[in-house]
C-alpha cells in the first residue's frame, strides 16, 4: 500500500475531512444555522484548491480515501444545503393564505426526500467519479419518474416547483464534490 501525498493533497484530504464533519453538525438543528455556510465555504475552498493546485495523490490508499471523503460528503453535506435553500425559498412563498399551496404543504406530500435525496446525490458522485456523466441522466430519469405519480396527482405548483429545486441544489452538490476528486 503505497502513501505517496504531497503537502497540497494532504491539505485537500483535510479539507474534505472538515466538510463531512462540518456537514454532520450541520444536521443538528442548533448547528444548521453555523455549519451548513461553513460546509458550501469549506467546498469552495476544496474546488478551489483541486483546481488549483498540482496535487500528488499516488497509490490506491489516498486515491480511495480521496473518493470515500467526497461521497461522504456528497451523501451527508446536500441535505442541510437544500433544506437552508427551501428556508430561504419558503420565507418568500406568498401562497395568498392558500395553505393547499405552499412550499411547506408541498414538502409534506413528497415524503421521503431526505433519503431519495442522499441516494440521488451517491448516484451522481459516483457516476461523476466513475467518468461516466451520462449516469447522472439515469439518476434523475429514475427519480422523475419515481415522483412522477405525486407530482402528477398533487394539483399544485409548490409540488413540482420543491421537486425542482431540491434535485437542482442536491445535484450541484453533488458534483461539486465530484469535481474535488476529478480535479485532483
Amino acid at each position: 500500500m503505497t502513501w505517496d501525498v504531497d503537502p497540497a493533497g494532504a491539505m485537500l484530504l483535510v479539507l474534505l475531512g472538515a466538510g463531512v464533519l462540518s456537514s454532520c453538525w450541520a444536521w443538528t438543528r442548533a448547528g444548521a444555522r453555523t455549519w451548513t455556510p461553513i460546509s458550501l465555504l469549506l467546498l469552495l475552498a476544496s474546488l478551489a484548491w483541486a483546481g488549483a493546485a498540482d496535487l500528488q495523490l499516488a497509490g490506491d490508499a489516498p486515491r480511495t480515501l480521496l473518493v470515500a471523503l467526497a461521497g461522504a460528503w456528497a451523501v451527508v453535506g446536500g441535505g442541510p444545503v437544500t433544506a437552508a435553500l427551501f428556508d430561504v425559498v419558503d420565507q418568500g412563498d406568498t401562497a395568498g393564505g392558500d395553505e393547499d399551496d405552499s412550499l411547506e404543504h408541498a414538502g409534506e406530500l413528497l415524503r421521503g426526500g431526505a433519503w431519495i435525496g442522499a441516494l440521488e446525490r451517491a448516484g451522481v458522485v459516483g457516476a461523476l467519479v466513475a467518468g461516466w456523466p451520462e449516469g447522472t441522466a439515469v439518476v434523475l430519469a429514475l427519480k422523475g419518474l419515481g415522483r412522477y405519480p405525486e407530482l402528477r396527482n398533487a394539483g399544485t405548483g409548490a409540488v413540482a416547483e420543491r421537486f425542482i429545486i431540491g434535485t437542482f441544489s442536491s445535484v450541484l452538490w453533488a458534483a461539486g464534490c465530484a469535481a474535488c476528486v476529478v480535479l485532483a
